[in-house]
């Protein structure tokens, strides 16, 4: 018989923790996907640490953001898409739902764009590589058999981590790194506008909130024990940040103040040559194949599950093409629209992912206020409703996001 073995309380807490971690390390960690390490990327080699005061906000959004979507599904069991069907009507869940297939169309596209920008480092056409990317996903997708991949993505996506270690290499100056964090700092100008939407954009998603709840729901976290899955989302939005943080201030380290600002994967790959001097684009290409490959795997599917959730059609892997046309039609037409789209002759890539993080944060605004009703309302959510204090940081991020998206109107600046 085995003998018990005498754990300490704190050894305990921290593998108790590694049992529940998942949705909020998963979700946050997934905004450093191609889009996010492209928008990160042009915003430190265009405008050095100007933007990581931004970073420091949108991490404490974020936290609010995803713990009230976690909450709800850990209360209700139920996605998101249900409970705005349920609340809210028909017509309300066709304008959230128009928005949510708009904004994750965008992010899929720009998945894609980062597969072409990869493989043209090594000088591969993306007239090639892009639509055997999609057939080869939709095949490992729609056959259940994409979970023997998944661990090998996650493993490519580690090359994030580089970006730390280019960081320590150069030694930036820490005392404007840190200024830069805490002083926020704003420029009127169009471009800035908009790199400051895409910024919001990657890093707080709609198919974030939609992926957290139903991740939350289906593992049937108990009430008793949500402590942990807010610790779960706590962590998870501060390790993704610090990364994406990372990602600023390397290329503003090696980029910005040599006067190249990235509008391109090769320019993007530079920030990397301390660490790897002549391999750096691979280590870059590397990373964002990976990361591109896992999101396209993963966002047209939860796209399609959300929408035939609200709508209450037949959804499922497990269900014939037949008995489910909707949700299989609506997959494979996300994947179709994407690549047609990235194929577009001349279509530049680097500033195809920028502007999709943008469309996400103009588009978030209208889940974030369908979300914070739901998340106050007694009778969805009992005694779990929202702290005022929640509610105040929810809802200023609403509005500073409808400001900026404002403010780029006013500009003139074209989408």
């Amino acid at each position: 018989m085995l003998k018990k073995i005498n754990m300490p309380l704190w050894l305990r807490k921290i593998f108790l923790y590694l049992a529940v971690l998942g949705p909020g390390l998963i979700t946050a960690s997934a905004d450093n996907d191609a889009p996010g390490i492209a928008t990160y990327s042009m915003a430190g080699s265009t405008y050095g640490y100007s933007f990581l005061w931004l970073i420091v906000v949108v991490t404490f959004g974020e936290v609010v953001v995803q713990e009230m979507a976690a909450r709800m599904g850990a209360v209700t069991g139920k996605g998101t898409a249900d409970l705005i069907r349920e609340r809210f009507g028909v017509k309300v869940t066709a304008f959230a739902m128009l928005c949510l297939l708009l904004a994750n169309m965008g992010t899929t596209v720009a998945q894609f764009a980062g597969i072409a920008a990869a493989a043209e480092l090594f000088g591969i056409s993306r007239y090639i590589i892009v639509p055997l990317a999609a057939a080869l996903v939709a095949l490992l997708v729609l056959r259940g058999s994409y979970q023997h991949v998944e661990k090998v993505l996650i493993v490519l996506c580690l090359s994030a981590l580089s970006y730390v270690v280019t960081v320590f290499m150069v030694n930036p100056p820490w005392g404007e790194v840190v200024k830069a964090a805490l002083v926020p700092s704003f420029q009127a100008d169009s471009a800035f506008i908009l790199a400051v939407l895409a910024t919001i954009g990657t890093t707080i998603t709609p198919w974030g909130i939609f992926y957290m709840q139903a991740s939350v729901a289906d593992k049937g976290v108990e009430l008793e024990k949500y402590g942990l899955t807010r610790v779960d989302v706590v962590f998870g939005a501060a390790w993704g940040n610090v990364i994406s943080a990372f990602i600023i201030i390397a290329t503003a380290a090696t980029l910005f103040t040599i006067g190249i600002a990235v509008d391109s994967a090769e320019d993007a790959a530079l920030a990397l040559a301390p660490l790897a001097g002549d391999g750096a684009r691979i280590l870059f290409s590397v990373g964002l194949m990976g990361a591109s490959l896992l999101a396209v795997s993963v966002l047209p599917l939860s796209t399609t599950y959300a929408f035939c959730e609200a709508f209450g059609w037949e959804r499922g892997l497990n269900r014939k093409a037949k008995d489910a046309p909707i949700f299989y039609g609506l997959y494979i037409g996300i994947i179709l629209v994407s690549v047609i789209f990235v194929l577009i002759p001349g279509m530049p890539l680097f500033q195809v992912m920028w502007l999709s993080q943008s469309v996400n944060a103009i588009l978030l605004p209208v889940l974030l206020v369908l979300v914070l009703k739901l998340v106050n309302q007694r009778v969805v959510m009992g005694e779990w409703v929202n702290k005022r204090f929640q509610n105040i940081l929810a809802g200023g991020l609403t509005v500073m996001i409808a400001l900026v998206t404002v403010a780029l109107l006013v500009s003139g600046a074209p989408l």
